[in-house]
């Protein structure tokens, strides 16, 4: 695959970021991406390694050295199609995906794997660029309607694949603009709107139908879509934060993530903001949790020119390289530090968040804190605070940014009564994706509870397969 001796003589090359200075006074993206040439060189590198890891470590099982050959021989349009025959959406994973299948990568053991997700990246820009990206509309119609609730990356993939086979699905989204959180939690630096303008278009145009501002809450409207539709998709995502209900938790400027981020992507997109402001602008704020929503409410912040901004991780900082002779090809845990990170940030780890204090008026002033020590026992991963390390530090705006747990249940899943697993995500398995409801679906984060958005897309493609084959007894798409 790619040039037989390319990964001995080609090193790494990944695209650069434009300079801080100028990309905090926007919220666009800043990625200065290789030229074509570039791109082809980065894809010579993925060697005949036998065995493509980098197709199992990717949850949707993308084609990686065949499109890394055809971009080295300069076979573009061909290497899109084998993109697109197992990604809907590979301008979404291009940008947002933490790239599992770079962690999987043969190289990647010497710490220089094949740049896949700035190659993919690269072919479907291109691809929209040529104008080869086009609605694909089915021969035939069955006549078949399907709901899909929520209208984020996995019903947007069922959605489209089911189009594709020739029912006629129907995506209900509560907000104004389709999306779920590629619209209104990643922010726009990271991934820009357009993009999934551009997919909405041609999905319209191959026959799915868009119905925004519908909440589909309640018993009565649910029982609708059963009645008027063969099937029902939930795919609304996993919204029930994760609370920390420490002493002043109900303090102002104490607020979740996910109130914080979607604000400033309606600023950006000149939508109306219907809660109070949430602002950074010239206010010390602590980011509480280490991961990718943590990463983005700092560079929010930064671009909001915040006075100073801090994270909390309550775990210890994880090793800057990993044991690749012990955990290669997994996903390794291991030091990561974002774009947004590099902005300005104080990290703190191994730190407990014990209480938000304020004033008179009941607003955010500071934050009591204390360092944690990590120890095993007896095979249990155990926590205990410090003596003596507690401390306190000014904050007049807490994100919290701990995760989340699993699908809100008031409203839609509470009326349904649809059975749940044990951490609360809506019980449906990997085969059939059928909920303990006839013909009820579930996938995406709704079933699985919070991940990624590759992941996502993969449930979408694999639940539109057995909604088909639910349908029409059997099914010609692919898994």
């Amino acid at each position: 695959m790619g040039k037989t001796t390319g990964f001995l003589e080609i090193e790494r090359e990944t695209g650069a970021y434009a300079p801080v200075s100028e990309r905090l006074q926007h919220y666009r993206e800043f990625t200065i991406h290789p030229d074509a040439t570039d791109v082809s060189q980065q894809a010579a590198r993925c060697m005949d390694c036998g065995i493509p890891f980098c197709q199992t470590g990717c949850p949707v099982h993308n084609i990686i050295p065949d499109w890394n050959d055809l971009i080295y021989r300069k076979q573009w349009r061909q290497a899109l199609n084998k993109l697109h025959s197992t990604n809907n959406f590979p301008e979404f994973t291009g940008r947002v995906c933490p790239a599992p299948c770079e962690a999987a990568c043969t190289l990647n053991i010497n710490d220089d794997a094949v740049a896949i997700k700035s190659v993919e990246r690269a072919i479907v820009d291109c691809g929209w660029e040529e104008g080869w990206i086009s609605p694909c509309p089915p021969a035939n119609k069955s006549g078949k309607r399907v709901a899909i609730v929520g209208s984020g990356p996995a019903g947007l993939a069922c959605a489209q694949q089911l189009a594709r086979a020739g029912h006629e699905p129907h995506i209900f989204e509560k907000n104004e603009k389709v999306g779920g959180l590629l619209r209104f939690g990643i922010p726009d630096f990271k991934m820009e709107k357009h993009l999934i303008d551009r997919r909405i278009a041609q999905m319209e145009a191959e026959g799915v139908v868009f119905h925004t501002n519908t909440h589909i809450d309640d018993g009565a409207s649910a029982n609708k879509l059963l009645a008027e539709f063969h099937a029902l998709v939930l795919a609304a995502g996993s919204e029930q934060p994760r609370d920390l209900p420490i002493p002043g938790h109900k303090l102002k400027g104490v607020h979740f993530a996910m109130d914080f981020l979607p604000q400033q992507n309606r600023r950006v997109a000149g939508l109306p903001v219907n809660t109070a402001d949430i602002l950074a602008t010239g206010k010390d704020v602590v980011v509480i949790g280490g991961g990718d929503t943590g990463s983005d409410c700092i560079g929010t912040s930064n671009r909001q020119t915040a006075a100073s901004v801090t994270q909390f991780e309550l775990l210890a900082c994880p090793p800057e390289e990993e044991n690749k002779q012990l955990v290669w090809p997994n996903w390794p845990m291991k030091l990561r530090t974002s774009s947004s990170h590099d902005e300005g940030c104080k990290r703190e780890w191994s730190v407990i968040t014990k209480a938000f204090i304020g004033d008179s008026e009941g607003q955010l002033q500071q934050i009591r804190a204390a360092q944690v020590r990590w120890h095993d026992d007896n095979g249990k991963f155990v926590m205990e605070e410090i003596p003596g390390s507690e401390f306190e530090l000014p904050a007049q705006l807490a994100l919290l940014a701990m995760g989340y747990i699993h699908p809100v249940h008031t409203g839609l899943l509470d009326k349904l009564a649809v059975k749940l697993d044990n951490r609360g995500n809506v019980l449906a398995n990997e085969r059939d994706y059928q909920t303990s409801l006839p013909k009820i679906f579930a996938a995406g984060d709704t079933r699985r509870g919070q991940s990624l958005v590759v992941w996502a897309i993969r449930e979408g493609r694999q639940c539109a397969h057995a909604v088909d084959a639910f349908l029409m007894g059997n099914s010609r798409l692919p898994q």
